[in-house]
């Protein structure tokens, strides 16, 4: 029989190969997908990975679908360094659009350059409250937080079914279902670079979920707060004998997550829609699940990971028009890249182990069990 045993401890290269390790592997395994559905390998590799970036205006569009993912992903690293296990950022992405858009479509004739700053307070708020549900759950009545925080996430998305069906319809939509447009001074600019000009769809997102990832490596590497977050994640029994308090690191990482997500939901509308409808996202949730895992959960490595996460999800959209790809093997793609990638994280941590049937470690020098 194989055991996983805890490794005494992990070389720097190993924790700076799995993830590389992880991807290689992903791409080969997506080049069998597609010989096996009749696509040929290295063209399907290149439509994927290459063609996305062929354009200069392209790589501004690959920035503006790694945003979302980005700051999700930051938030979802504080939650899992404390082993907290927040699986609904989606719920409180929606959560934050309704939040913003309520404050939005309240004004409809403003102009005020404070909208656009109270919407984002309005979404961190909101996406923080939702979040707050599994927090207190699970603190006060022990509750499992996977389960809480993903259930949320179909409420939240029958809640915006819902408001955008019945009181928050545009009577002028001719029956579909979508609000009224925000006002103009609460939607996000585009954003010009120096020189370049307008660069695809790029806006002033980009830049605040890049200067995000930046705070948060800083707080959990510089700051006591992150300190206790590591700390009540690796040995909880060591943080609680230091006085800190395991409540506490719980509905602060939950809220600080969901408050993240719902400022992604957010700046997502604002940018790229400009009211809202039943689908405000795409899967960027569940997506920065991955994105935070690639990451090895750290936050400067989220801005990396949820690059190359779009950069699949753009590819997808390239190879579905030239190549006639579904776009559900997009999906598969993040669905190896995870497995790969929790494997990796597995063999990191433990070392697989022959024991015989008498109950002995093959292994000299290990004791019997």
């Amino acid at each position: 029989m194989i055991f996983l045993q805890p490794r005494t401890s992990v070389p720097l290269y190993v924790t700076l190969l799995v993830p590389v390790i992880s991807v290689l592997a992903t791409l080969i395994a997506g080049g069998l997908i597609f010989a096996v559905l009749g696509y040929a390998p290295l063209p399907a590799l290149y439509e994927f990975f290459i063609a996305p970036l062929s354009r200069p205006d392209q790589f501004g569009n690959l920035l503006v679908k790694a945003c979302p993912l980005i700051i999700i992903g930051t938030g979802l690293v504080f939650c899992y360094r404390a082993n907290i296990w927040n699986i609904g950022a989606e719920g409180q992405l929606i959560a934050g659009a309704v939040g913003a858009g309520g404050l939005a479509l309240s004004f409809p004739d403003t102009t005020s350059v404070f909208l656009l700053p109270g919407m984002a307070v309005c979404a961190i708020l909101s996406g923080a409250l939702w979040a707050a549900i599994p927090a207190l759950c699970k603190v006060w009545f022990r509750t499992n937080e996977i389960l809480v925080s993903l259930m949320l996430t179909y409420v939240a998305a029958l809640l915006i079914d819902w408001i955008v069906r019945g009181p928050w319809r545009d009577p002028m939509s001719f029956g579909f279902p979508l609000t009224p447009y925000y006002p103009d001074a609460g939607l996000i600019s585009a954003l010009h670079l120096p020189f370049i000009g307008r660069l695809g769809q790029l806006h002033w997102g980009v830049p605040v979920a890049l200067l995000i990832a930046v705070a948060g490596y800083f707080f959990l590497s510089r700051m006591l707060g992150g300190f206790q977050v590591k700390l009540m994640g690796d040995a909880p029994r060591a943080g609680t004998f230091a006085g800190f308090s395991p409540n506490r690191v719980t509905i602060g990482v939950l809220l600080a997550s969901g408050g993240l997500a719902g400022l992604a939901g957010m700046i997502e509308v604002s940018a790229n829609i400009g009211q809202l409808q039943p689908n405000i996202s795409f899967g960027y949730g569940f997506t920065a699940i991955i994105v935070a895992f690639l990451a090895r959960l750290n936050p400067l490595a989220v801005i990396v990971a949820g690059l190359v996460v779009a950069l699949a999800e753009l590819g997808g959209d390239t190879a579905q028009i030239s190549m006639a790809i579904p776009k559900v093997v997009t999906g598969i793609f993040k669905g190896i890249l995870l497995f790969f990638l929790l494997a990796g994280e597995t063999l990191t941590r433990f070392q697989p182990v022959w024991v015989d049937q008498t109950g002995k470690f093959s292994k000299k020098g290990q004791k019997t069990i």
